[in-house]
């Protein structure tokens, strides 16, 4: 064996591991089938801009350690994550707070506000809600999910809402303050010099192959180290023994515009059924920039194929079972190693990523 680890994944994840392991005198090989590193943080500098190429990534925390953390590869900036709405050409502050509701009712008290929801909820809430419209109008009534909840999600899910779970929407983030810090966590911001960068730092002085997919040549890679540390999709590695696991996909359309400011903010959802997008992302807004041009994506939700990205888990009660068996064939394994969103079948904010990265490091290096 010439390695000790093979890590097949350069995300955040798989990046994270291989760090602590050649902290600790482990030789390690990195492999992945883009040509970068990030997985999906990639991001691309382009015209003086870092470009979030997978869609925006706001790193929060409230845990001190992980920040602290994150901070040995990067300096993170003040960015403060503060969507805003678009529904038929009316802007609206999320999460949900005391400016949204002015804008919807013109109520400027938090009894006001408190006292127009719960006439709604008392009108149109239902005993055991059983799919995701009517959990959402029991949580905040009808007209806060007509032009705020129910054409995003449906875009969102490719189903209507009537066909979607309740627990999609457990809890929705109401706030009775004008505050339109999207995050509640303390620690938060975007890295200087972008996500790329600091992935670069974590991976320095360790061996990385791009372009390569662990597939190809899956019994070759095997031998190569004593262990693999495996962060793809956990499915696809059984050969999708017992059945394939669902996601939805996105799509990306990037346009470089010759004008200093867009939109005025990094994020706008547009959150209207007929407009096929969910969001415009203007990403020199992510480190306040004055450059004389800018760079907006579009993101389009898209049915998934097994040829595209996976983004989000169809975390149903099919899919799970799946999962489920996948699990337990994977404990049983003892060269491989399963780690990260697709590996797991999750989704994940960063902050998890490393944190459940850092959790598999201290349960392979205790002894």
């Amino acid at each position: 064996m010439k390695y000790d680890y093979l890590i097949v994944g350069a995300g955040l994840f798989g990046s994270v591991f291989a760090y602590e392991a050649t902290r600790r005198g482990k030789k390690v090989l990195v492999i992945d089938k883009k040509n970068h590193v990030g997985g999906n943080i990639y991001t691309e500098y382009i015209h003086d801009i870092h470009v979030h190429r997978y869609g925006a990534h706001i790193f929060h925390t409230s845990n001190k350690y992980i920040w602290d953390y994150v901070n040995q590869f990067a300096e993170f900036n003040h960015y403060i994550n503060a969507p805003i709405a678009n529904y038929k050409g009316k802007i609206y502050n999320l999460p949900f707070n005391m400016n949204t509701f002015y804008q919807l009712w013109g109520v400027i008290t938090p009894e006001e506000a408190k006292a127009k929801i719960k006439e709604q909820q008392l009108k149109f809430s239902v005993e055991n809600p059983k799919n995701l419209e009517e959990q959402a109008i029991n949580l905040v009534g009808p007209e806060i999910y007509e032009k705020l909840i129910k054409g995003y999600t449906e875009k969102q899910w490719g189903r209507d809402c009537k066909d979607l779970p309740p627990f999609i929407i457990k809890r929705l983030p109401v706030r009775f303050t004008y505050d339109n810090n999207y995050f509640n966590d303390p620690y938060q911001g975007i890295p200087k010099g972008g996500y790329t960068s600091m992935i670069e730092k974590m991976l320095e002085g360790i061996e990385v192959r791009l372009n390569l997919d662990y597939f190809t040549h899956q019994k070759a890679y095997n031998q190569l180290a004593d262990k693999i540390v495996y962060t793809g999709p956990i499915d696809k590695f059984y050969n999708y023994e017992f059945g394939i696991l669902e996601y939805r996909s996105l799509r990306f359309e990037h346009e470089t515009l010759p004008i200093e400011n867009y939109q005025g903010n990094a994020v706008v959802n547009y959150t209207e059924k007929d407009i096929p997008f969910t969001r415009i992302i203007e990403h020199k807004h992510f480190e306040f920039g004055h450059q004389s041009q800018t760079i907006i994506t579009r993101e389009y939700p898209e049915q998934w194929t097994v040829d595209k990205d996976a983004y989000y888990p169809i975390n149903d009660e099919r899919n799970n079972e799946i999962y489920k068996k996948y699990k337990e064939k994977a404990d049983q394994e003892r060269q491989f190693i399963f780690g990260g969103r697709l590996a797991e079948y999750k989704y994940f904010d960063m902050h998890i990523v490393i944190e459940s990265a850092l959790n598999l490091v201290k349960n392979e290096f205790s002894n």
